[in-house]
């Protein structure tokens, strides 16, 4: 073997159709020592709500495209009822809207075929995403090499994991806490997303019902402490 020849990667991943080799394209170019040059990565990022989880989305979106990189954004039951990632402080963006029967796989494989590569996926609210929507995600790092940046709540109002979000944390690459502190009413550190109707905490409902942080909302959130979060103590301004 030459040191031109030993410097050439070799491909050792299946084919799979890319936006500009005819279906002749590589998943993960590898190098001579097997090792993939570029390896893809699954993360999820969680917290409770209020701690920039959307905002960081897009920011995460915002440095990746600077660097030339091109990627998707989507989401799932936004705040803003709308194929947009919108945060609290005012930023948004537009996005695609995941659906029960959509596939993210297809999804990059269509982009592609429009001519359009697609390095990195931004899946924002993924915990109300399908499991199967993280299988996808799981495939699209494996397969096709496709970077994937999750984020989402990890669990609901009953303080039980959401099963997108329990799929993320058992495949996922890397799963790291987002540090915003939120604080309970009392000062400590809020833990649990609480849902408040009436005024009081409820525990029992669907799993998933659209409500917002804000006191005027029929249906509120509130992030508490473990502690006031089993009492249902939601604090003097309550």
């Amino acid at each position: 073997m030459t040191d031109d020849a030993a410097a050439t990667p070799t491909c050792l991943a299946r084919p799979l159709p890319g936006p500009h080799d005819g279906g002749t394209g590589c998943a993960a170019a590898r190098g001579v020592d097997g090792r993939p040059l570029h390896a893809a990565a699954l993360k999820f990022f969680w917290g409770p709500m209020d701690c920039g989880k959307s905002t960081m989305a897009l920011q995460m979106n915002y440095n990746h495209a600077r660097q030339g990189r091109r990627g998707l954004v989507t989401t799932r039951i936004d705040r803003s009822l709308g194929p947009r990632v919108t945060t609290r402080i005012g930023l948004a963006h537009s996005a695609v809207e995941v659906t029960d029967g959509l596939d993210l796989r297809a999804l990059v494989r269509d982009t592609w075929a429009e001519g359009v590569r697609i390095d990195y996926l931004i899946c924002d609210e993924a915990s109300f995403y399908d499991v199967a929507h993280v299988e996808q995600m799981a495939e699209l790092v494996d397969g096709y090499d496709v970077d994937v940046y999750a984020f989402g709540l990890a669990t609901d109002f009953r303080s039980d994991l959401f099963p997108a979000a329990r799929r993320l944390f058992e495949l996922a690459d890397e799963v790291a806490r987002i540090q915003v502190e939120v604080l309970c009413w009392c000062g400590r550190e809020g833990l649990l997303n609480a849902r408040v109707v009436d005024g009081r905490v409820v525990r029992e409902g669907a799993q998933v019902v659209i409500g917002d942080t804000v006191d005027t909302a029929d249906v509120r959130y509130q992030v508490l402490c473990r502690r006031h979060y089993r009492s249902g103590d939601l604090g003097p301004r309550a």
